[in-house]
């Protein structure tokens, strides 16, 4: 039985957007997240909720595009108006990850009420047809990050890494040749 492909939900607010994600956070979905949050980001929204209430797992992949947004935001230097990553209503699998990764630290953490269902339905975002190399791209970018960020992270991902590094190589030559 395969697992519905996971949806992203976009709500703007005055002060904050907030991308829900429900279903699993994984490889295929982390690009539409990545060019979501960055669309936000460039329109100016430095406080951006993840919400994570229907999110039961994230792959490393996620998590990796997840950290380089919070390492982003912990790099940042305005002080009146500085980026934050909040994620709420992480379940504790989640949480655990983020914390086994050394990565939970560049997070806001809280609980709280879900949004309200006609605000979840307001933007619906599902995953769009990425190619096969952009999904390759972010997966090394993403384990790099990890990597990058925890040293720990060597160990567990430069097979991975290896692996990514040459089917995008492989991928970019099909796409050349």
């Amino acid at each position: 039985m395969s697992n519905p492909a996971p949806i992203l939900s976009v709500l703007v607010g005055e002060h904050f957007a907030c991308v829900k994600v429900n279903g699993r956070a994984n490889f295929n979905v982390s690009v539409d997240f990545k060019n979501i949050v960055t669309c936000l980001r460039g329109k100016g929204y430095n406080y951006v909720v993840v919400e994570l209430s229907g999110c039961p797992l994230m792959d490393s992949t996620f998590l990796g595009v997840l950290a380089g947004f919070g390492l982003k935001a912990n790099q940042s230097e305005d002080s009146e108006n500085p980026e934050t990553i909040e994620l709420r209503n992480a379940n504790e699998r989640i949480i655990e990850l983020l914390e086994n990764l050394g990565v939970l630290f560049l997070f806001k953490v809280a609980k709280g009420t879900k949004l309200p269902e006609e605000m979840e339905e307001s933007a619906t975002h599902c995953t769009s047809n990425v190619s096969k190399e952009e999904i390759a791209r972010a997966c090394l970018e993403a384990h790099q990050t990890l990597m990058d960020i925890n040293p720990e992270n060597v160990t567990r991902f430069k097979d991975v890494t290896k692996f990514l590094a040459e089917d995008l190589e492989k991928l970019r030559g099909r796409i050349e040749g």
